[in-house]
């Protein structure tokens, strides 16, 4: 350590010149990470909270929510695998409201649920709905962007029935569009279905594998699926992260391509001097850890400084933005940042390790 302090103060311009680059680039997927996780929660959030082990759908839907029908018989076949309290219908639809007196429509999802299970949202505002509830909805606190609040009336353009606004959740989006929910009995007049068929789109269970399994083997025409799997299922879910993940799988392999190349030169033009220490009885181990010293010291102050800016420009950001970044994003993209930059000096390692002291110091004079 002490010989990488004395580089630092020798040679000042160059080590910040290094240090603004590992600033730039972890900046960078900081900000591509943050986008990405908000990316998926404003997609998915809805199933990602959802206080459930597995989601049943049917067989031929493709692990697909929206394409899933589940029959009341079916639902009542899987309620023999699991307890009662332990499975509960939810339904879903896509649709637009406008707030009435507007003329403004707004793209949302509509939850048809058991306002007294176990996948309910918790309310941070205003009340939760019960199932005798009439025309009265609670929904996902994103619609405040669009001047909805507690007490408001909204119109869906499908039924055209309308709703007044009890309460506010957070974390819940379906496809990009914010949440709105409703216990069954303002589902069935919203899609005017016949009460001697009812039909769901999942069923949410609580259970372990083994009773999933049981229930994918004994009902016929179902599967039971994770919550990941079902987040998979959700249209342009996949692709939009994928793309995403490999933009940051990239800044990491540029990072460390990067970092390499300019300890490795700066390495090759102090081969001298590592030469003379190697004469005067230094080991290669002591002159690693110098350069591991640096290259730690150098990254964890350009992730400090990055990680501030990066939660600097999170504040100036339009809250429509999709941006989530939260302390196990941050701790795991810089340990990942660190261990790059390890792993980018190991060139200049091998080098340092190969340097043969008499001819160092020949070339030196």
């Amino acid at each position: 350590m002490f010989l990488s302090l004395r580089e630092f103060k020798h040679a000042k311009l160059r080590y910040t010149l290094i240090a603004s680059i590992m600033i730039l680039i972890s900046l960078l997927v900081l900000f591509v990470s943050g986008l990405a996780k908000g990316l998926s929660s404003a997609n998915a959030s809805s199933i990602q909270y959802m206080n459930t082990d597995y989601l049943v759908l049917q067989k031929d839907a493709d692990k697909r929510i929206s394409h899933s029908v589940i029959t009341e018989d079916q639902m009542n076949k899987i309620g023999q695998y699991v307890d009662k309290k332990d499975s509960t219908p939810l339904s879903v639809q896509m649709t637009s409201i406008l707030k009435v007196g507007t003329s403004n429509k707004i793209d949302t999802t509509i939850f048809g649920i058991n306002a007294d299970s176990f996948i309910a949202p918790k309310v941070v505002e205003g009340k939760m709905i019960n199932n005798n509830t009439t025309n009265e909805v609670v929904v996902d606190n994103a619609l405040k962007n669009n001047g909805l609040k507690i007490g408001d009336l909204i119109k869906d353009q499908i039924s055209g029935k309308e709703f007044k606004i009890v309460g506010f959740t957070e974390n819940q989006s379906f496809s990009h569009a914010p949440v709105i929910h409703m216990n069954y009995k303002e589902w069935s007049s919203i899609i005017q279905s016949n009460q001697n068929n009812k039909t769901y789109n999942a069923i949410a269970i609580k259970a372990n594998a083994d009773n999933a399994q049981k229930i994918e083997k004994n009902v016929s025409g179902v599967q039971a699926i994770s919550k990941t799997d079902a987040l998979k299922g959700i249209p342009g879910y996949q692709e939009e992260q994928g793309s995403l993940i490999m933009m940051i799988a990239f800044l990491f392999v540029i990072g460390a391509f990067v970092l390499a190349v300019f300890f490795y030169v700066i390495t090759i033009q102090k081969i001298n001097q590592f030469g003379v220490l190697k004469a005067i009885g230094s080991k290669t181990s002591y002159l690693a850890k110098n350069i591991i010293s640096q290259v730690i010291t150098l990254t964890l102050g350009s992730l400090v400084i990055s990680v501030a800016l990066t939660y600097g420009i999170s504040k100036i950001l339009p809250s429509s933005m999709p941006f989530i970044l939260n302390t196990q994003l941050v701790l795991g993209c810089s340990g990942l940042f660190l261990l790059v930059a390890v792993l980018g000096s190991l060139l200049s390692l091998y080098r340092v390790a190969k340097i043969d002291a008499i001819e160092a110091i020949g070339r030196a004079f």
